[in-house]
């Protein structure tokens, strides 16, 4: 059974059935992009200054950037 072709509108429809431009969906993408990206920022800069703190354990990137002589195998 094929399926039926619906033709492109100029447009996406959104949840309530109107109809978002191409531009307003860029507009609304850079938006989100924008929150994740200052998220993101905000969470590395808490995880550094709770690294700098002690108070959370690093994990092994961290550890390796931070501490190296850890992984010295020079002695074995």
């Amino acid at each position: 059974m094929p399926e039926e072709r619906i033709p492109p509108v100029n447009g996406t429809a959104t949840g309530n059935g109107s109809l978002l431009s191409e531009a307003q969906f860029q507009n609304w993408k850079a938006q989100k992009d924008a929150d994740a990206s200052a998220r993101k920022a905000e969470a590395a800069r808490k995880r550094a200054e709770d690294l700098a703190a002690g108070s959370v354990q690093m994990n092994g990137r961290e550890l390796f950037v931070h501490e190296p002589w850890v992984f010295d195998n020079e002695r074995y």
